[in-house]
């Protein structure tokens, strides 16, 4: 193809997909101020948000819903459920459906975080591929969801790229 049909194409926009998990806001008791957050600091970054959801925390509907979105959008961002607690199941499914973990990004955003709050080492948060998507896990809280983004915006067109097959090194 020329390079005329190429061009339009760096100025598309990467797709996003927000996930809120979380009992307590899937049933309706709680509102989710995480989702939001995250996806309006996205499309600072040029993402189009293409969907919002929310899950209660549950294993096999995380996965189930990890597995569609990854077909659909690039990067998947979920918030919720990397803690510690009995009903922490956002780290374990995200694992059990990426063909490749970053262990690096989650160490980065765990470090970042852990500038504010020792807290931030509790987080089990993982970043990994599948297929040609991109799934980051973050905290729940919208602040640090938002920072833990943050800390990992820089690393996230690059490695989308080299997923789409775009493996030249610049020099």
């Amino acid at each position: 193809m020329s390079s005329s049909t190429a061009e339009p194409q760096a100025d598309k926009k990467l797709t996003a997909a927000v996930v809120t998990i979380s009992d307590s806001c899937a049933s309706g008791q709680r509102k989710d101020l995480s989702g939001p957050a995250v996806a309006q600091f996205l499309q600072k970054l040029n993402f189009e948000v293409v969907t919002r959801e929310t899950v209660p925390d549950d294993p096999t509907k995380i996965q189930n819903l990890l597995i569609r979105l990854a077909r659909e959008v690039q990067f998947i961002v979920t918030t919720g459920g990397t803690g510690i607690a009995a009903r922490d199941f956002t780290p374990d499914a995200t694992v059990a459906v990426c063909d490749r973990l970053l262990d690096g990004v989650a160490e980065c955003m765990r470090a970042e975080g852990m500038k504010k709050t020792p807290l931030a080492a509790l987080s089990r948060g993982v970043c990994g591929v599948r297929g040609r998507a991109l799934i980051l896990n973050l905290p729940g809280s919208p602040s640090g969801a938002v920072e833990s983004l943050q800390a990992a915006a820089a690393l996230i067109p690059h490695a989308i790229e080299l997923l789409s097959g775009k493996t030249e090194h610049k020099h």
